[in-house]
């Protein structure tokens, strides 16, 4: 039976007046792949950053990989949870490589006052690799394609040798074909690293339709939780955006990823 990594009772998140979670609870076990979805402001990225050890509680409590989340203590858990943001502008004017961005994630490990070594850049390297950017290693960050970007933190994240792999909409702003290459990758280092995975999204057709299991969320809440095949289904996704929703654009992407 797989233990359980992060645990969740009854959180309370405010940011000044909005409260962005309203008692939220929950359990992810070792190994799952957990799909976050519901609308803008739902709550979705707050859910990961207190698993990331930097939200402030105002109740409730969280436990992730069997240590409890107080105030201060966040930063030695961090070096065991891997977070990759939304693709963000780079000026192509940076005077950083890609080789460099990805040893970033070593330095959590490392402490900033000491030098990265020889197994510090093996272990850049073979996250290189296995995005598919090892060719790529010496071009300037800023002069990649957003799909390219998104798969140098994705593998900065992976240089960390995380335990727990969160993606807070990572295929926002990218164009189809990158979008579906992400998501293949996702889903194969999840396999292939044996992670804990949360993977957030707005964008049904965003949404990896290998996950084990689905968390419905708005207004702060957790509304359902449950298989894909029982939630993923025009009804229930019509209420939860209060709008008609189409599953014809989840199906044609399954055919393709499956």
């Amino acid at each position: 039976m797989h233990k359980t990594v992060i645990d969740i009772e009854n959180a309370v998140v405010s940011y000044r007046e909005d409260i962005a979670l309203r008692g939220v609870s929950l359990k992810v076990t070792a190994g799952e792949f957990v799909g976050i979805v519901g609308p803008n402001g739902a709550g979705k990225t707050t859910l990961l950053t207190i698993v990331n050890g930097l939200g402030r509680l105002l109740s409730g409590q969280v436990a992730v990989l069997g240590h409890h989340i107080k105030p201060g203590n966040g930063h030695s858990l961090r070096k065991k949870v891997g977070y990759v943001p939304q693709v963000e502008q780079i000026d192509p004017r940076m005077p950083v490589n890609v080789r460099e961005v990805v040893m970033i994630g070593r330095y959590g490990l490392l402490g900033w006052l000491r030098r990265p070594g020889k197994h510090d850049w093996a272990v850049v390297d073979k996250a290189l690799e296995l995005v598919d950017m090892a060719q790529l290693a010496r071009r300037p960050i800023g002069h990649l394609s957003g799909g390219e970007q998104q798969r140098v933190s994705i593998a900065r994240c992976l240089a960390q040798e995380p335990e727990i792999f969160l993606l807070d909409e990572p295929t926002a702003s990218l164009d189809w074909k990158a979008q579906s290459e992400i998501l293949e990758l996702v889903k194969r280092i999840h396999d292939l690293r044996h992670l804990t995975t949360l993977f957030v999204t707005h964008d049904l057709k965003c949404l990896p339709i290998t996950c084990d299991r689905v968390v419905l969320m708005k207004d702060g809440l957790i509304w359902d939780d449950g298989s894909p095949k029982e939630l993923l289904t025009d009804e229930a996704l019509s209420r939860l955006y209060e709008m008609p929703v189409s599953a014809v654009a989840r199906r044609r992407r399954e055919t393709i990823l499956v």
